[in-house]
């Protein structure tokens, strides 16, 4: 059974994606799993597994390698299986309005994951782990090589082909150069904590002086804005006076630079 987890982790599948493939509720996918055999499941969710896993008997798994073509087929046959069910799901929630197939898709297995890691949460951990996501995806605009970081992390993990380039192929052909060299000094024990301590304190004197900027700019933005409520004779934004008020915002914004 450690063998069956290790695929399934592997092969990105969460608890909630199994129990809705297999009909049962995520406590029921906790107890099949705690089981010492796959041979103790009940028969037909046995077999459900095993033909999503392309196998024909639990003697099988010890024989499966998680290459990113095996990935790509357990992925096939999930989604053919389960698809009109998620679809369901989707046409029954304005979350997904305006979102095509593949987008609702991605979209609802991201919820799911992060579902599953929040109701397990017992320090935390998830909660600033998504919470740091939130703002890496905050960012996203702002600085094209985190998206070559994500693409990266997808490649490592063999979900994705080492040349498949969906964003700017030279620049994030570099990166990844760059990122697996910084990786492999990082894995291979060769960069201690003392040699790295000017190259963090510049790090940690960046990072500084860009939440002081953060700052000012909230507190000026705070202050102009009381100042466009004053000059308009208002108290506060509200859905009637926001475009007026934020008009008045810009007016403000250019007189200061202007003078």
């Amino acid at each position: 059974m450690e063998r069956l987890n290790d695929i399934l982790h592997e092969l990105g599948i969460s608890k909630v994606k199994l129990a809705k493939f297999l009909g049962v509720s995520r406590q029921m996918i906790y107890n099949y799993l705690d089981l010492d055999d796959i041979n103790k499941w009940p028969k037909d969710k046995k077999v459900m597994l095993l033909n999503l896993l392309g196998i024909k008997s639990a003697d099988e798994l010890k024989d499966i390698k998680v290459d990113t073509d095996y990935i790509m087929d357990v992925e096939a046959r999930l989604n053919n299986i389960f698809v009109q069910n998620q679809t369901a799901d989707y046409n029954e929630t304005t979350l997904y309005k305006g979102l095509n197939k593949k987008q609702k898709e991605v979209m609802h297995d991201i919820i799911d994951i992060m579902k599953e890691r929040l109701e397990e949460d017992k320090d935390d951990e998830a909660y600033y782990t998504f919470k740091y996501l939130y703002h890496f995806l905050q960012a996203l605009d702002t600085a094209k090589e985190l998206k070559y970081i994500l693409a990266y992390i997808s490649k490592s993990l063999g979900n994705t082909k080492a040349l498949e380039y969906k964003f700017d192929d030279d620049e994030q052909f570099i990166f990844e150069s760059i990122f697996f060299s910084a990786m492999t000094l990082y894995n291979s024990g060769g960069a201690s904590k003392t040699k790295l301590q000017e190259s963090h304190k510049r790090f940690v004197n960046q990072i500084e002086n860009k939440i002081e900027d953060k700052l000012s700019r909230t507190l000026e933005l705070n202050t102009i804005k009381v100042q466009a409520l004053k000059e308009l004779g208002y108290t506060e934004i509200t859905t009637n006076n926001a475009s007026e008020v934020f008009a008045k915002i810009a007016e403000i914004q250019s007189r200061k630079l202007n003078d």
